[in-house]
């Protein structure tokens, strides 16, 4: 994550005949998992479907320290979508949209980072259909025609969408040549129905007819209950009859089935990811989400079971043995400056005027006459609610004869953090919490470790995280 920042004015548009894709999936095509499969042998990547509204609210942000660019959400600070040179010619963003106009501005806004735009027309989730986006779209062509033609004719980058095949295939077929009118410079089928999930057999023959129709590259998806290794790939190719081919939950579950070596066992590929989400900063949930998604049934064994108790970023590391590379990269973060999700800082009104300009050095500006450490609260390590923080502190107060502790929580965005006064002095936790509660127990444990009624042997192995 090293590469120096570089934006040039020329681009080679993307090849779309005999390639290997990631296809977007929710959750699971962020950076490290793009790039994970880019070093198995991707082609192409796509990014998970980022909608249209939440980057029109983002800030375009070169973070000199993870070597990456940073669309932040401007209401609370956490990335909306964050790429880097090493896929800057590989990365294709999806976005959920039913509007031409918030389409065009949101593709201007990534243009120079990425290497292609794709309409999602595929999204069967509640959430698409009632905004009239993904799926929504195979109702409303008009309106996807619209989409497209004004990206194709406004953007230097590749345009493409993905869909699901209608019914009928006489339909599926003239909607495809409607969409290839636009000038689109591949479409990307699911052989599956909106209504049909992955245990409905994919329609291979439906996929083959539409190839031999078109006269751009047709990109097959749905296959992975076909694909078990690496030459798998190939004969879903040749079943199809289509020019490459998009996976999406046999990357999910062993990325490795893009490298022509063969599968590598799934400790290797969850430690290589791990050290690509420690490299981007990934968000702690997320990082856990898709390793779950690797392990499978094996979240019972007695590793996985370890590994579900696991919070923060360092202690899933420490669960394959990365805990001190964990522990150095952090060091290494917080030197050079870094800006972390517990130090979450929105746009300041200077910013607004000029979102180029690159502030993840900023350190957090510590409250007047607070005792703030950079503590997390885990409620996984309290089995019952006597061992809670506040439960604690609440009673030292009541034996000591002190005034009840008093809580003063803010709100950033969906984030809060918390400052608690005992005994006239303040407390508080640099992490940004999901919720009050949890950040009001995160200052309750600072003033707890401070007061010397826990100490660090028993609390700063599990609150030295990597947020």
């Amino acid at each position: 994550m090293d590469e120096k920042l570089t934006i040039t004015t020329e681009r080679k548009k993307l090849n779309y005949e005999n390639k290997l894709i990631l296809a977007p999936m929710v959750r699971i095509g962020t950076l490290p998992m793009r790039l994970l499969a880019l070093d198995y042998g991707a082609d192409i990547v796509y990014t998970e479907e980022l909608i249209d509204w939440k980057l029109l609210r983002s800030f375009r942000r070169e973070n000199d320290v993870l070597g990456t660019i940073d669309y932040v959400d401007k209401t609370d600070g956490t990335v909306t979508f964050r790429t880097c040179s090493k896929e800057r010619d590989k990365v294709v963003l999806q976005i959920g949209t039913c509007d031409a106009t918030r389409a065009l501005k949101v593709a201007k806004m990534v243009e120079q980072d990425i290497a292609g735009i794709d309409l999602n027309m595929g999204c069967p989730k509640l959430f698409s259909l009632v905004g009239k986006m993904g799926a929504a779209l195979l109702k409303e062509p008009e309106i996807a025609v619209n989409i497209l033609k004004t990206l194709v004719d406004n953007l230097s980058i590749s345009v493409t969408c993905k869909i699901r095949v209608l019914p009928d295939l006489d339909k599926t077929i003239e909607l495809c040549k409607l969409l290839q009118s636009t000038g689109i410079a591949a479409i990307a089928i699911h052989g599956r129905t909106v209504d049909e999930r992955p245990q409905h057999a994919n329609r291979n023959d439906v996929l083959k007819e539409i190839s031999k129709k078109l006269s751009i590259p047709v990109i097959a998806n749905g296959g992975s209950k076909e694909i078990q290794k690496y030459s798998d790939i190939f004969k879903f190719k040749e079943i199809t009859g289509c020019s490459s081919v998009m996976l999406a939950r046999a990357a999910e579950w062993n990325c490795s089935i893009f490298s022509k070596e063969g599968l590598l066992p799934m400790e290797d590929v969850i430690k290589s990811y791990l050290k690509y989400a420690v490299d981007c900063d990934n968000p702690p949930s997320n990082t856990k989400y898709c390793i779950q998604n690797i392990l499978r049934e094996q979240q019972e064994s007695p590793l996985g079971r370890k590994f579900l108790n696991s919070q923060t970023l360092e202690q899933i590391c420490d669960v394959w043995n990365l805990n001190d590379y964990c522990c150095l990269k952090r060091k290494e973060f917080e030197e050079k400056g870094l800006l972390g999700r517990s130090q979450v800082s929105p746009m300041k009104e200077d910013e607004k005027q000029d979102e180029e300009q690159p502030s993840n050095k900023r350190k957090i500006s510590e409250e007047e006459d607070v005792i703030l450490m950079h503590y997390a609260f885990l409620r996984n390590n309290y089995m019952t609610d006597v061992e809670l923080p506040k439960t604690i502190l609440h009673k030292w107060t009541q034996t000591q004869k002190k005034k009840m502790p008093t809580y003063n929580t803010r709100q950033k965005g969906k984030l809060f953090r918390s400052i608690v006064t005992v005994d006239g002095r303040k407390y508080g936790s640099s992490f940004w919490e999901k919720n009050k509660k949890w950040a009001e127990q995160g200052a309750a444990l600072v003033c707890l470790f401070s007061l010397g009624l826990i100490n660090e042997k028993t609390f700063v192995s599990n609150s030295n995280v990597l947020s």
